[in-house]
């Protein structure tokens, strides 16, 4: 199948391609620099408070707007999703001290300045975190809410459009709303009509589609019938109507920390790191959890006592479930929780077998389970049941943050690339809990903890145990 690209070409005589704002941009990187100045203000009115001296009132607000700028911390690419953007306001703050003291050797040698400036940087880095991290949560719930979101076309073969949307509308907060698509198999349009998005047309109405529905974003996917030539002719169209132009990789679930681009020869090659799955690059999560698990312990242990008690008073059996899972390398443990079923629960399982609400796969979970105590289905709803696994962290058979712990006979009925998630230790919380836990499809929450494996860094640990309160308060798949 041939296909061929209408293309309007760009009319030098009548000046520049067409420029279209993004809807959120309008304001957003204005807010930016404006709370970036403020900050700042702030920040040097506290080292003034603190040392008595005018001068850094004066001298860091431009400073630090000049370093922000120049470490492009506004550029459109790194706001909204993702860490770069506080990477970039980091080094920044990195920067903050070289170049008073350049300046200090070169023109002032105000031995004042410099102190003050240097002293600045932890307040500007602390309230500037901070600051951006909360306008980010505002412009997501701007997007929750369908405003200021960028209209997408998306083109390529139905099957992967159909995948693609589905990971788009259940991750969160989106910059993206697409707003139909274009099938480079047209013919097989019928695969997209339960998305009640509208198919309009093939690769060749690309032209057409952008201009008439004011599209914001293209974002073309891998297709059998589109050739180097075909994504270059695109490219020229997006770029001739002032939107943007996203290509998505053959090789999906890989963070942006991941990619590079390696030119060779000219050709720009996209080069992918491996995986952080050695002990020694690890080894910080380990401490980390181990002493954070610890201090938890220490700090709930009358709480943990007082829910002991009323499991024990609620029901026959011992307070802690006890249950062998497996852990990283395939090594066996047994992991602690609350009891939250009767004792003769695994005797009543297989009468459930056909209530099972994961029959796409090997995880057994049923919605109102007539196994479950009365205080054990509170301790499920609010994700209490889970604490003593801190148990398990201490001991160094689980971490903070990690794959779900998978059973056994789970685990025997596992394929290769699904075995993939005992590389790494499993975790209390992680991707799997803080997008749906039990009411996530089976192939959904395999390829979250695959990503998770592969992708895995601190600030993702991070952002997932920032995530968690506000799962747990949902109680969305706790049951």
């Amino acid at each position: 199948m041939t296909i061929e690209v209408t293309h309007e070409p760009i009319d030098v005589e009548r000046g520049r391609p067409e420029t279209r704002r993004r809807p959120w941009d309008r304001g957003y990187r204005t807010v930016l620099l404006v709370a970036d100045g403020l900050v700042a203000v702030v920040a040097a009115l506290l080292i003034h408070g603190a040392y008595g001296r005018w001068a850094v009132v004066l001298v860091l607000p431009p400073v630090w707007i000049a370093i922000m700028f120049a470490h492009r911390s506004y550029d459109r690419g790194a706001l909204g999703l993702g860490t770069e953007e506080y990477r970039r306001v980091l080094r920044g703050a990195v920067a903050l001290p070289a170049l008073s003291a350049a300046v200090y050797w070169l023109f002032t040698h105000d031995a004042d300045l410099l102190h003050d400036m240097i002293m600045a940087v932890v307040p500007v880095v602390g309230i500037g975190l901070p600051v951006r991290y909360a306008l980010r949560r505002r412009l997501h719930r701007r997007w929750a809410r369908g405003r200021g979101r960028s209209p997408a076309l998306l083109v390529g073969p139905a099957r992967d459009v159909l995948e693609l949307v589905g990971v788009l509308r259940r991750g969160g907060a989106q910059e993206l709303q697409v707003a139909g698509v274009c099938l480079s198999d047209p013919e097989n349009a019928s695969q997209i009509r339960g998305t009640g998005l509208p198919v309009l047309g093939g690769v060749d109405d690309l032209n057409d589609v952008v201009g008439a529905l004011s599209i914001g974003t293209v974002v073309v996917l891998p297709a059998p019938g589109l050739d180097a030539s075909d994504l270059r002719r695109m490219s020229w169209t997006a770029a001739a109507r002032g939107v943007d132009f996203l290509l998505v990789p053959v090789l999906g679930d890989i963070s942006a920390a991941r990619l590079a681009i390696r030119p060779a020869g000219g050709v720009p090659l996209v080069r992918i790191e491996a995986p952080s799955l050695s002990r020694a690059a690890r080894l910080p999560k380990e401490l980390l959890d181990r002493s954070l698990a610890a201090a938890l312990l220490l700090l709930l242990a009358l709480p943990l006592l007082v829910i002991a008690l009323v499991v024990r008073l609620d029901s026959p059996g011992p307070a802690l479930f006890r249950q062998q899972r497996v852990g990283r390398y395939g090594d066996h443990f047994t992991m602690f929780k609350f009891r939250t079923m009767r004792p003769d629960s695994e005797a009543l399982r297989a009468e459930l077998v056909h209530l099972n609400q994961n029959s796409d796969g090997l995880l057994f979970k049923v919605k109102e389970d007539p196994r479950i105590t009365r205080v054990g289905s509170f301790l499920r709803r609010s994700s209490l049941d889970e604490l003593p696994q801190l148990l398990n962290v201490v001991r160094g058979h689980m971490s903070l943050v990690g794959p779900r712990p998978s059973l056994p006979a789970e685990v025997e009925e596992y394929p290769p690339d699904v075995k993939r998630r005992l590389l790494v230790k499993p975790g209390l919380t992680g991707l799997w809990q803080v997008s749906g836990r039990s009411d996530l499809p089976w192939d959904e929450a395999v390829r979250l903890d695959l990503g998770y494996v592969d992708n895995w860094s601190m600030s993702l640990d991070l952002t997932i145990l920032l995530r968690t309160g506000s799962a747990v308060v949902r109680g969305t798949g706790a049951y």
